[in-house]
């Protein structure tokens, strides 16, 4: 298990129960019918979808508004651009997002919605880092007893995982040998010196020819 290590700030993160988003949203001010009529439209209405859609295309707090709608199980109209149907898978696999970002922003101490998945991070990273649980409690919105049985499940799964897989152990280095004041030096190793040999030319002990 690693430690967390990231120096970036977590923007964009909503806290819980945060709506201030609304006001710098592209729909707002709009005639309460008129965006009825827009961001929830029939399955057949096209171009309603389509204005609604244009509309959201440009907003500047469009995955706070899907982030808002995934989070409180609305499934029907128009959340950030996408339509009940597009946001189907969302919704099914919301409790499997991991967004690193939002676990980080609970070690800052920001109150942000986690899912499952980055709860259980938190809860991991949290008895790597030797939180106690009084500060676990307060940072989950949780009760004390809750917390310390979540650290001691943490602890469990840290101890199975090194009971099964085993914990590698350092390697003992050898010492090194010194010579001392009173003994024998090292021996020190022994190179072989290439032997010259003289050459003897062929030609000097061939036969004499015709020419000769």
């Amino acid at each position: 298990m690693r430690h967390i290590t990231t120096y970036d700030t977590p923007t964009g993160l909503r806290g819980i129960g945060d709506t201030s988003w609304h006001t710098r949203g592209a729909c707002h001010g709009m005639d309460v019918e008129d965006a009825d009529a827009v961001f929830f439209p029939g399955p057949r209405d096209h171009e309603d979808i389509a204005e609604a859609k244009e509309l959201c295309g440009w907003c500047p707090v469009r995955r706070d508004c899907l982030n808002y709608a995934l989070e409180n199980s609305l499934k029907e109209g128009i959340w950030g651009g996408l339509t009940e149907a597009e946001r189907g898978p969302w919704h099914d696999g919301l409790s499997q997002r991991l967004d690193y970002q939002r676990v980080t922003a609970i070690f800052r101490g920001r109150d942000v919605h986690l899912t499952v998945a980055e709860r259980q991070i938190v809860i991991d990273h949290a008895y790597v880092r030797g939180w106690r649980p009084d500060r676990l409690a307060v940072a989950l919105r949780i009760s004390r007893t809750h917390a310390r049985d979540l650290l001691r499940q943490a602890a469990n799964k840290v101890f199975d995982r090194d009971r099964t897989l085993g914990v590698p152990r350092p390697k003992k280095k050898r010492p090194k040998t010194t010579p001392s004041a009173g003994g024998p030096s090292p021996a020190k190793p022994v190179t072989r010196q290439p032997v010259c040999r003289p050459v003897t030319s062929a030609a000097a002990h061939a036969p004499l020819g015709k020419a000769a």
